[in-house]
């Protein structure tokens, strides 16, 4: 599929390049995030102020997940109740945490008008598959479980994610599908790793290797994965799951010059198949990671400004 970036796109990928910033995949993990963690400051738009931001410290059996809670200063509230997006961020399952993403959470906050709960799950390669995915489901069920005590209707409770995170927010999906609860609102997918076995065409275009390259994917894959066995486990391969029926209304994100494109629109098109509602957006001209570039490319903020008005759709 030919790719060509859009203008602003185009000119921060050359910015990265002349730069002559390392990639990743040369780089220890601890050194890829410390690298992951600077490039927020020439990237993420100014932060909407918000009513408050509360740390969070969520019970698991390995020890507490670390989160954090955002309340905007518009806050829709039904008897006293407010819905919320328990929101996992991106990096590969090996970089982002909680002050990566904190921005757009910000931001999700502020135009859903509701309750965002970020999540810091475990990174591999210290804590390897399905560390980050028991993660993710232990947050969810402990949100909705504890939701009137963090002013959160459990029954207008959305999960979302970027990249890793969209990958975790469908895992969560199916899980909570599969379980018979925690009933979720929706579900938004941004750029999301639907299946490791990396056979769609986006992984081999020359087009689509900007910023995640299709060599730091294959990076970020091994960090994650014990071995060849977990690509067909639906938990780290969603796609992989027997039937998508029966998940909450989704929305779908994909950009055009990224490895994942054509997972992420494949698994739209499944979704919708299977009799999900599906709101499907497509940025041909932008790469992978844009969504969190709101300081330097303008759809980064229509992206979160539509997802925002989805989620109020919900109810």
């Amino acid at each position: 599929m030919p790719v060509v970036l859009d203008p602003d796109a185009a000119a921060v990928y050359r910015a990265f390049q002349e730069a002559g910033r390392p990639a990743y995949e040369t780089l220890t993990a601890p050194e890829a995030r410390a690298y992951y963690a600077q490039a927020r400051f020439a990237t993420n738009p100014d932060a909407p102020e918000l009513a408050r931001i509360v740390p969070l410290a969520i019970p698991a059996p390995h020890g507490a997940i670390p989160a954090r809670l955002y309340v905007p200063k518009e806050l829709r509230r039904y008897d006293g109740l407010s819905p919320a997006l328990v929101f996992f961020h991106g990096g590969g399952w090996v970089i982002g945490d909680l002050d990566s993403h904190d921005v757009v959470c910000r931001q999700l906050a502020a135009e859903g008008a509701l309750i965002v709960i970020s999540v810091d799950y475990r990174l591999a390669p210290e804590h390897k598959f399905p560390a980050a995915t028991d993660d993710a489901i232990a947050a969810t069920r402990w949100v909705a479980a504890n939701a009137r005590e963090l002013g959160i209707d459990a029954s207008r409770l959305a999960i979302g994610g970027d990249s890793a995170g969209g990958n975790l927010a469908a895992v969560v999906a199916l899980a909570a599908r599969d379980a018979g609860g925690p009933a979720l609102a929706g579900q938004v997918l941004i750029y999301p790793a639907t299946d490791f076995a990396m056979t769609h065409g986006s992984h081999r275009e020359p087009e689509t290797s900007v910023l995640l390259t299709h060599s730091v994917i294959r990076w970020f894959r091994d960090h994650y994965l014990n071995g060849a066995a977990d690509i067909h486990d639906w938990r780290a391969s969603p796609a992989r799951a027997q039937t998508l029926a029966g998940l909450p209304p989704a929305y779908v994100l994909t950009a055009g010059a990224d490895p994942l494109r054509d997972e992420g629109a494949e698994y739209a098109e499944r979704l919708q198949q299977a009799g999900v509602p599906v709101t499907y957006k497509h940025y041909p001209g932008q790469f992978h990671g844009f969504f969190t570039m709101g300081k330097l490319l303008q759809q980064a903020n229509v992206a979160v400004s539509e997802i925002g008005a989805w989620l109020k759709g919900l109810g």
